[in-house]
């Protein structure tokens, strides 16, 4: 039996890449900070909850995530993939109107919570036997075309992307596999807005079609059964009709 770990599994994306990874028979880790959300997660896994583990943890705390992590060790031997999707953003505000402690809560979750996971899967990937694994990253689309208003979020999905490229490279003499997936506007609690309207580059408010959770789950999971010899490095899953390509 496989073993993964996805943070952020409490809502959303993480959530449904989760219940993806329990459907074909993954034993998977929840991680996120609140432990009712992860037990409803594991919860809606019906008869394979039994494979579900339920951590609670603040990513953006490093001994946190490296007790987890060490707690997957222990209770599972080994770490076959990460998906690291915890994070979250700001409401819309010019750069003069973000306070410092604002930045560092993005930056906590969104980066240095990606890196102490990504760390720490490099940390039990290239000792275990049979070496190596899988690490997805949740990017976004915002790291190519940025919202207006969205500066913490989209520098720290910029910062990603470098996480991204350089791990990849950095775990190929131990079979780590290392790629993201960038997504627009899928349906969920962090895109409601969307219905009701978000500001465009033109300083418009209009509604933005959204995509069903199971487009993004699909992809995910499409990378997620790749052997080990192959990776996806970045690839997109959009809803067709957002404003992203060209003038939209």
């Amino acid at each position: 039996m496989k073993i993964a770990l996805v943070t952020g599994a409490g809502s959303g994306i993480g959530r449904a890449c989760a219940l993806a990874l329990l459907a074909e028979g993954w034993t998977v880790a929840l991680l996120g900070r609140r432990a009712d959300a992860l037990h409803e997660t594991a919860a809606a896994a019906g008869a394979r909850s039994v494979n579900a583990l339920v951590l609670p943890c603040d990513v953006g705390d490093d001994a946190q995530v490296a007790a987890a992590f060490d707690s997957v060790q222990a209770r599972c031997g080994r770490l076959d993939l990460l998906f690291n999707n915890a994070g979250g953003g700001l409401g819309a505000k010019t750069p003069d109107e973000v306070t410092p402690a604002e930045w560092r809560r993005v930056v906590d979750v969104n980066l240095n919570g990606a890196f102490y996971c990504l760390s720490n899967a490099f940390r039990l990937m290239r000792r275990q036997t049979p070496m190596g694994g899988r690490i997805i990253n949740n990017g976004s689309i915002s790291a190519y075309a940025p919202r207006p208003g969205s500066i913490a979020y989209t520098a720290t999905k910029h910062a990603i992307s470098g996480l991204t490229r350089t791990a990849a490279l950095d775990g190929r003499p131990f079979d780590i596999a290392v790629g993201q997936i960038d997504i627009g506007n899928a349906a969920s609690e962090m895109t409601a807005r969307m219905v009701t309207g978000v500001a465009q580059a033109d300083g418009s408010l209009r509604a933005e079609p959204r995509m069903d959770l199971s487009a993004v789950s699909d992809t995910f999971m499409a990378m997620a059964r790749l052997p080990l010899s192959a990776n996806v490095l970045f690839t997109t899953v959009m809803a067709t009709k957002m404003p992203f390509v060209g003038r939209g």
